[in-house]
This record gives structure tokens, sequence and C-alpha cells, in this order.
């Protein structure tokens, strides 16, 4: 075995079909990824033309069915494509969605769209050339559960309260002048529903995060050892949240297309068991970047993952603070 171990992880070189079947029945609470996209131009991580990608993708799914705690969930992040030679889009992300829930028998939970708000105009033919499309920057995320039931807490992704809304707790007067109010909707507006504080607002099933990061640690040592990070790295934000709404600390946490490991850097942080699985070597010794304390550390650890060890990474401090 070729990969590293931390605190509460592991992360591994293999092929991740392969790496699920070790996995007993049942073990894992939460696969969160971001396969390589069903993209019509080659890119250096890998990936498929757009008529084998369903078929391929979904036998994971098979596997990651089987690997689900009962009340389990897969979240997949899958981004927007083209057919070809068309400014038309590919149904892939939806067939997908079909093929997982009608015939290996995941139920849509919820579907959910990260807005990357710092997304360039793409693609170049359609948008930034002939000018007939707007740029993509949206992307598709499935939340498929094993049963109708998985496990969830919206508690704990709750969002800051606007100061307008902060004002209607604080100043009810100020909005609801007296109870029992009926809006033209038909909504019976009373100060004891409005001002109560839960502690946040809510979430949409719009993320907007941002996919800008050029200054975290990973980045850094890649830059001082002169490695090509991973080009196709999701935003910390992403699994934080799904991670604190979909699991409990010392729940285990899978990412099985884990490129430069946030997933289990993420996890890491919010005490939580996780793995990894990655199928090229490169990328598994950079993801220890995020992990270890020093230059010199970052160098060895590189090298020997890159020798073929399996290795593992103590710490004396805390982590990084994520940056979300």
């Amino acid at each position: 075995m070729n990969g590293y171990s931390t605190n509460r992880g592991q992360c591994i070189v293999g092929d991740s079909l392969e790496l699920l079947r070790t996995l007993e029945d049942g073990s894992v609470n939460l696969v969160v990824t971001s396969p390589p996209f069903a993209l019509l131009r080659q890119k250096s991580y890998g990936n498929l033309e757009q008529e084998e990608y369903i078929s391929w993708l979904c036998s994971f799914g098979k596997l990651v069915f089987d690997k689900l705690s009962d009340d389990g969930s897969f979240v997949i992040d899958l981004g927007a494509a083209y057919n070809r030679g068309s400014p038309t889009y590919s149904l892939y992300q939806f067939k997908v969605l079909i093929k997982m829930c009608e015939e290996i028998g995941f139920h849509l939970a919820q579907p959910f769209y990260w807005h990357n708000t710092s997304a360039l105009p793409a693609p170049i033919e359609w948008v930034n050339k002939r000018k007939l499309r707007a740029k993509n920057s949206v992307n598709t995320v499935w939340w498929l559960s094993k049963t109708e039931w998985p496990k969830s807490n919206i508690k704990n992704v709750l969002t800051p309260y606007s100061s307008r809304m902060q004002h209607l707790i604080n100043r009810p007067e100020d909005f609801v002048k007296e109870e029992g109010i009926k809006r033209p909707s038909g909504h019976v507006m009373g100060k004891a529903s409005w001002t109560r504080d839960n502690g946040g607002a809510i979430p949409p099933n719009l993320l907007q995060y941002p996919n800008s990061d050029s200054n975290s640690q990973y980045l850094r040592y890649c830059k001082l050892l002169s490695i090509k990070g991973h080009p196709a790295r999701f935003p910390s934000a992403l699994p934080d949240f799904f991670i604190k709404f979909l699991t409990d600390k010392n729940d285990l946490v899978l990412d099985i297309f884990g490129g430069s490991n946030t997933t289990g850097y993420v996890a890491e942080k919010l005490d939580r068991r996780w793995l990894c699985f990655e199928l090229c070597q490169e990328f598994v010794a950079a993801s220890t970047f995020r992990f270890v304390e020093s230059k010199d550390q970052a160098r060895d650890s590189y090298d020997s993952i890159m020798a073929g060890e399996f290795i593992t990474i103590e710490r004396k401090a805390e982590i990084e603070q994520l940056s979300l």
C-alpha cells in the first residue's frame, strides 16, 4: 500500500473500484467527491468522453451504495459540459442522476448547486469568441441517499443573519406593528414567529463559494518545491458544508476521487475519520502538503510517497485554519 496516514485518516494510491471492495459494507457515513467531469477536451487529470462517462461513474456508485450506512449519503459535484460542436448543453449530469436512482437504488435527497463566484468566462468558443452564451459558473451537486431518511441536521450549517433580519429580531416593532397581519400571499405575520433567534438563517440549496484560493499551505509548498498543484481543486467550503450537514464527529467520510485531498483535510479539521482514494501517485504525494509543518517535512513526505512508501504524518500543532 502506498500513501500516508494522519491522526484521523488515510490517503491511499489506487483504483477506487478496487479499494472500495476492501471496505466493510455499511461502514461509510458520507462519500463526498468531485470526479473528473465529462468534458470534450482531455485534461491532465484524466476524463472520459461523455458517451462512456455515465456508465463509468455509475460503476463506482454501485459500490458506494453497498458501503454506505443505512443513513449515509453520497454527494457528487459535477460540472457542466457542452455537446461537441454545438452551443447546447450535455445532459450527462441528469443521466447520471437518473441511472443512480432508477438502476442503483439511490434517492435524490435534494439537488444542490454550487455557484463559483470567481469563475472565468468559459467555454471560450461560445462565450469569449462568438458571444453566444453566458459563462458557466454553476455546478450541479447531487445529494443522494441510501434510504429516504439519511442523517442530516440543517442546524449545523446555519448562516449569519442579514443586518435587516438581526434588526427585526432585536426590534420587531419596527416591522410588525400588530399581531396577526395577513399578507397578500395569505401568510399571517406574528411577532413571535419572526423574532425568534435560532442562531442563524437556514441556507439555500444554492451554495456560493469562490474557487480562487491562491495562498493555501498546499499551494505555498507546491510553489516552494516546484511541484505542480492539482489543476481542478474544489474549495474547502464545499466539503465543509456537507460534512457538517450530514455527519457527526467520528463518522467516516470518504472521497473516491481524492485529487489534492481537500475532503480529507476538511474532515480532519472537523474531527471526522476519513479515507481518500486517488489513482495518481503524484497527486497523493503533493496532498501531504496540507498536513505537514515545514518545507523539509513536505519534501521528505513527497519523495517518500513517490518512492512507493506508506508514511505516517505526525503533527505537533493544529492544522491550518480553513479559509471558507
